[in-house]
């Protein structure tokens, strides 16, 4: 496997495109903490209104909270990242060569599964470092690992992002019909779907499949009132309905590549 992901590394080193998202994505990430941050720093908090629905947002432990929560806006950034790298095999017939030179088609599916979780991992060491960053910057003396946790669903939320974008890759394999479909499903079609589910259901529509990982990460601002119109969840479960989509993706993509004709 090691080889096979040093193969993999040639392939993507000298992909310009890739690395100008990579770093656009790393850019927005601190931009948009930093938007938030300054917004925040301007918002009245000498009353008990501003206290109970701003909260300490910037402050350990809620810092972890809310970075995770910002940058979850951005996953679409990072499923471009899987599209884009995919659907360049298929348009210089990489993953053909790649066949003939001995690679197994579960080798080269596994690979680009590994690059799904490199790129979650790598992003969730981004969110990491922000937030760290802009917590010891707020307030040193109150830092704490309490809601950590908050990044470890952010890495989870990133993994299915980014394997849902390896699935619609496959099946669609040019890169412009990909990226139109995955933003259209995963910025209209599940929300939309979600809403009536949850209308017509018992909130039916957090188990969706990437509404399962958005759930993991709420809104961390005005929770004492927001929180009063929003339907309770379980995390175990959100926990165990990804893991059995992540466990269909990968399913699905693995049949998918045996299947198809190179």
């Amino acid at each position: 496997m090691f080889q096979l992901l040093k193969v993999e590394w040639m392939k993507v080193k000298n992909y310009r495109t890739f690395w100008v998202l990579s770093i656009l994505y790393l850019i927005s990430v601190f931009g948009a903490i930093y938007i938030a941050h300054q917004i925040w720093s301007l918002a009245p908090k000498n009353n008990e209104m501003s206290k109970t629905v701003m909260g300490a947002l910037f402050d350990f432990p809620d810092i972890w909270h809310m970075v995770s929560y910002i940058s979850s806006f951005l996953m679409f950034m990072l499923g471009l990242l899987i599209i884009i790298s995919f659907t360049n095999e298929y348009s210089y017939k990489t993953h053909r060569q790649n066949i003939i030179d001995g690679w197994s088609r579960k080798e080269f599916i596994l690979v680009k599964i590994a690059l799904t979780i490199v790129v979650a991992l790598v992003a969730t060491v981004a969110v990491f470092i922000t937030a760290l960053l802009f917590g010891l910057y707020e307030n040193p003396a109150s830092f704490t690992f309490e809601k950590i946790e908050y990044v470890f669903y952010f890495f989870i939320q990133a993994v299915s992002y980014c394997s849902a974008a390896l699935l619609f890759s496959l099946l669609f394999k040019r890169a412009g019909i990909t990226i139109g479909v995955f933003f259209l499903y995963t910025l209209i079609l599940e929300n939309m779907l979600a809403a009536f589910l949850n209308h017509y259901t018992d909130n039916f529509g957090r188990y969706l499949p990437l509404e399962t990982t958005d759930n993991l990460i709420r809104i961390p601002f005005g929770k004492a009132i927001i929180n009063q119109f929003l339907a309770s969840y379980n995390t175990p479960a959100l926990l165990t309905m990804t893991a059995v989509y992540l466990a269909l993706y990968y399913f699905i993509s693995f049949r998918k590549f045996q299947s198809d004709d190179l």
